[in-house]
């Protein structure tokens, strides 16, 4: 296969245009292609009026004849696919491999453990996802916090309740296999070759459900409504793991428990795992009309049908500390995303339609892993701001809210606002600003107004913020070893982005791939 890259064409035009530019441009004619397909097509909205940008696949019918067209250079260049086979290892196991998490780290490993033949057991601390959804609502409709099902906790995982987002920054090779294992669950065709691609909440619980039950097909089992809470450790070694339904031995076992398990944190933090503070981010949902940003993104083509609902990403410095938009969800809304009593957590959620009048995402500061003498104090002070946030929204979970313009002067106002605040719960009036530390404060001032500069409108008086946002990634780290196990405690193997190791549903999906691979390549199945 080749790949021509950096073909431009006008709005209105297709991806067929796409395909013939490609052919051209490797010299190619339309009797030596086998197949042909988009690759990746994005926009350009730096010139006026934008374009957009395809990238063509081409598998053509004489193999020797890539490769003279790669050496052409340039944009076209040969695609090798990359092969990843488990290849299980000599070792026997001293007990069952368990996954504590389901969402896309523990997904993903149980999967690729269940099609080699491991029988994985997986323990999810929130119910399966229909039981998961009416929680979410009720609550978003005023109904009592549950603990364990929420946005943060359930089949899924927190990714579930966001916007399906798959763009990711690692580069890695199985990124390809992820999306290959969505798409055959059910996920849209357009993730194989959007550049910013996404699934939506509301597609995406369908497709974690139809993975889940393709583990429980090969063999895994999972059990829903069912939490870690100790482990049984013997000379270093992992031998069993107590949990809500009761004891159990364990050979293997694979922590993908999500960012926000805090009590799982101080349970490893007590049992000798060596947890480390880690840097995160903090601050608050901005809300624009979506129709703004797209006017900022896109000036006079703003509403052509070819271009997309119009997203950024936006980062700066102010006094040393990172600012940097996050989870931009166009056309989405705020959601309450609290998992324990008495806080109030912000974060953004869309369909796969995008079509709503907003769009948000969050604009936060670096917190740096440095301000902490230990991993428990980064999760003290996530929890001291979603607390003050739940007394500043005068509790029952409403929300501190301000406008753009007020918190630029330190007004507690939600006076002149051009947006209407779509937090299920109800805001109030608050000075966001004085909820969080002096520094960060002036941080996310700067850095709104350096947005402003970058995306017109975005600094807008009538705007909204609302708050906190505190649950960007994990405040934690649990060390592990360069094959993937953890130099405390043999037998437990921190994965994906609660134990700090990715950011989002495609890096997490990976590491839980990487995370079955080091345990096969050790241990042969059970039975063999």
């Amino acid at each position: 296969m080749i790949v021509i890259n950096g073909l431009r064409l006008p709005l209105g035009q297709d991806g067929g245009m796409a395909v013939a530019l490609a052919l051209k441009k490797a010299g190619l004619t339309p009797a030596e292609v086998a197949s042909a397909g988009l690759r990746k097509v994005s926009v350009d909205a730096r010139r006026k009026p934008p374009q957009l940008v395809y990238s063509v696949a081409l598998t053509l019918k004489d193999p020797a004849r890539e490769a003279q067209c790669a050496r052409k250079g340039g944009d076209v260049r040969v695609l090798t696919p990359t092969e990843f086979t488990l290849r299980p290892g000599a070792e026997t196991l001293p007990g069952p491999v368990i996954v504590c998490g389901l969402g896309p780290a523990g997904l993903f490993c149980a999967l690729e453990l269940a099609e080699a033949g491991y029988a994985p057991l997986v323990l999810e601390r929130g119910p399966a996802m229909d039981e998961r959804r009416a929680a979410v609502e009720a609550f978003e409709a005023g109904g009592a916090l549950s603990e364990n099902a929420n946005i943060q906790f359930g089949e899924g995982g927190a990714g579930t309740f966001s916007d399906g987002k798959l763009r990711t920054r690692i580069g890695d090779a199985l990124c390809h296999r992820v999306t290959a294992r969505l798409l055959a669950a059910g996920a849209p065709d357009d993730i194989a070759w959007r550049s910013h691609p996404h699934i939506g909440t509301d597609r995406l619980r369908d497709v974690f459900v139809a993975l889940r039950g393709r583990v429980e097909e090969l063999g895994g089992r999972v059990l829903f409504n069912t939490r870690l809470e100790s482990l049984e450790v013997s000379g270093g070694l992992l031998r069993g793991v107590g949990t809500s339904a009761g004891a159990m031995p364990c050979g293997a076992l694979v922590l993908a428990c999500g960012h926000s398990a805090r009590d799982t944190f101080e349970m490893l933090d007590a049992a000798g795992a060596g947890l480390e503070p880690k840097s995160f981010s903090a601050g608050f949902r901005i809300e624009h009309l979506q129709k703004t940003i797209d006017a900022g993104l896109y000036h006079e083509a703003a509403g052509h049908p070819a271009l997309p609902p119009g997203e950024y990403q936006l980062a700066t410095k102010v006094d040393g500390t990172g600012v940097y938009t996050f989870c931009m969800c166009p056309g989405g809304t705020v959601v309450a995303a609290a998992s324990e009593a008495g806080g109030v957590v912000t974060n953004g959620m869309s369909t796969y339609r995008r079509d709503g009048e907003n769009a948000n995402s969050a604009v936060v500061a670096n917190v740096d892993a440095a301000a902490f003498a230990g991993p428990m104090e980064a999760v003290a002070f996530q929890r001291r701001l979603e607390q003050a946030a739940f007394a500043a929204g005068g509790g029952g979970y409403t929300a501190p809210a301000q406008s753009v313009g007020a918190f630029l002067t330190g007004q507690a106002s939600l006076a002149g606002l051009a947006v209407n605040p779509s937090y299920p719960r109800g805001v109030q009036a608050a000075d966001l600003g004085a909820l969080l530390p002096e520094k960060m404060t002036k941080a996310l001032r700067g850095g709104l107004a350096a947005f402003g500069r970058k995306l017109p409108g975005f600094d807008a008086p009538g705007a909204v913020l609302t708050g906190l946002e505190t649950r960007t990634s994990s405040p934690v780290r649990v060390p592990r070893d360069e094959a993937g196990e953890s130099p405390a405690i043999a037998g437990l193997w921190p994965c994906g982005e609660g134990a700090g190791y990715a950011g989002g549903i495609m890096s997490a999906a990976v590491d839980g791939i990487r995370t079955a691979a080091a345990i096969a390549e050790r241990y042969r199945p059970p039975g063999r």
